[in-house]
């Protein structure tokens, strides 16, 4: 047996396991995205009072999304520090989903609020997915 093509053959099988691996964290990056804007959908469409199965699920699921996404920065911090692009990046993630999560708390309350808060709340997480695939590339194809 060749010992040169037995490692070659198991670090290629190496290398499109780990390709996998990064593909199979966008899908279920995708896949919070997806059941997050379901849920807010369909609280939508219910209206207030919202129901609170739909309204707690919609909640947990940005927590832990959020949650999901700050591990995998942690995670690529410790392999290699950040640069200012990967951090100017997460830092404008972040601030959208703070600001996203206050404008759902306001539209949780019985009072009434500004149009804007709807509008922020309605808008932001587009601006949310776009930023989080920008930080996911950027810490994916970091050097």
């Amino acid at each position: 047996m060749d010992v040169g093509n037995y490692f070659y053959r198991n670090l290629v099988i190496l290398e499109g396991v780990e390709m996998n691996t990064n593909q199979s964290q966008h899908v279920y990056t995708g896949l919070f995205f997806l059941f997050i804007f379901i849920s807010g959908f369909l609280l939508s469409r219910g209206g207030k009072p919202y129901s609170v199965g739909f309204f707690t699920v919609h909640k947990l699921l940005g927590l832990a999304a959020g949650i999901y996404l700050g591990v995998k920065v942690y995670r690529a911090h410790q392999a290699a520090p950040l640069g200012t692009a990967e951090i100017a990046a997460i830092a404008v993630t972040v601030v959208l989903f703070i600001c996203t999560v206050i404008a759902g708390g306001l539209l949780s309350t019985e009072e009434s609020n500004p149009t804007f808060v709807s509008l922020i709340h309605k808008i932001s997480p587009y601006f949310i997915v776009l930023s989080t695939i920008v930080s996911l590339y950027l810490l994916q194809n970091r050097r």
